[in-house]
């Protein structure tokens, strides 16, 4: 668990983030790294090395075999350290909270960043760390476009490429679309804003009538930018008094996927019956769709000159 990390973060110096890197890079080529490639890599003397793979083991950051040969992984709680330690470094984050969700696929941790100026306060943010590693692979694989036709991959590989696309496609439709503004990406995890209200499915809109004109209107700027969310529910959208945003992008596709028709009417139907389950507001999807899909007026998306 991270709260394990966070216990001893503070205790790892130079040599163990090296030790760490090591074993990350050459579980590229070994399913277990021998002692051997670590040592080359880290170009420590075995004793300081053994030493400090021990206190990692006990830290458990790393995991150790000796079946066939003495051999070293790391898993999600190892990852989770460097990524911790090179937004630190890059003063993306300079403190760590507590976890504020979770999920079949991430986990979320709230963090402050200090402002960019040098006036004001610290910003809260978010840190998600993708965790596709936990379930099974082969289901991932059969379903995530981003794992694409490799046949040879770790969990935690998967978990990196999931947080690397999310990063990609939100730095892309931010702050054209309404999500969270994206900060930083390393690894398997994403520094982000916090999202400003509270989750849809968990909230009682006084005007549920302009939030679904809202959504809608993000649904069809994201589709005019050849993106469909493709996970679209009341789940990861968060409604405040400025309006809503959209959250969780790893899965999004773009038109020219061969199920694009079938998965935008999937998030557009799951939004109008949340709707008219809770609130009883009667949307005709056929009609619903036919909006999204006409070209957004580039009013909608930049701002005027004027502006």
């Amino acid at each position: 668990m991270i709260n394990e990390v966070l216990r001893v973060f503070k205790e790892l110096n130079s040599k163990d983030f090296r030790i760490l890197t090591g074993i990350e890079m050459g579980m590229r080529h070994f399913e277990w790294v021998p002692i051997d490639e670590l040592n080359k890599y880290t170009k420590l003397p075995f004793e300081k090395l053994e030493y400090r793979l021990k206190k990692l083991v006990l830290d458990k950051l790393v995991v150790r075999t000796t079946q066939p040969y003495e051999g070293y992984q790391i898993y999600f709680e190892g990852y989770d350290a460097l990524a911790l330690n090179t937004f630190v470094k890059r003063k993306s984050i300079s403190a760590i909270g507590d976890e504020v969700g979770v999920g079949k696929e991430s986990v979320i941790f709230e963090a402050i960043r200090q402002p960019e100026l040098a006036i004001g306060g610290p910003v809260p943010v978010i840190i998600k760390f993708h965790r596709e590693g936990r379930t099974s692979f082969k289901q991932i694989k059969r379903v995530r476009e981003h794992i694409g036709e490799r046949e040879h991959f770790s969990w935690i590989y998967a978990a990196r490429l999931a947080a690397q696309r999310e990063y990609e496609i939100m730095t892309t439709l931010y702050p054209k679309v309404s999500i969270p503004k994206p900060f930083d990406h390393n690894r398997h995890a994403i520094v982000m804003e916090l999202a400003k209200g509270s989750i849809l499915s968990k909230t009682k809109l006084i005007d549920p009538e302009w939030y679904l004109d809202e959504i809608l209107k993000q649904v069809k700027i994201t589709y005019s930018m050849g993106i469909i969310h493709a996970d679209l529910s009341e789940y990861n959208i968060f409604a405040s008094e400025e309006g809503v945003q959209l959250i969780d992008w790893p899965q999004y596709i773009t038109p020219e996927h061969p199920q694009a028709d079938e998965i935008l009417e999937r998030d557009v139907s799951n939004i109008l019956t949340h709707f008219y389950r809770k609130y009883g507001i009667k949307r005709d999807l056929k009609e619903a769709l036919k909006e999204v899909k006409i070209a957004t007026d580039k009013s909608d998306e930049l701002p005027s000159e004027e502006e």
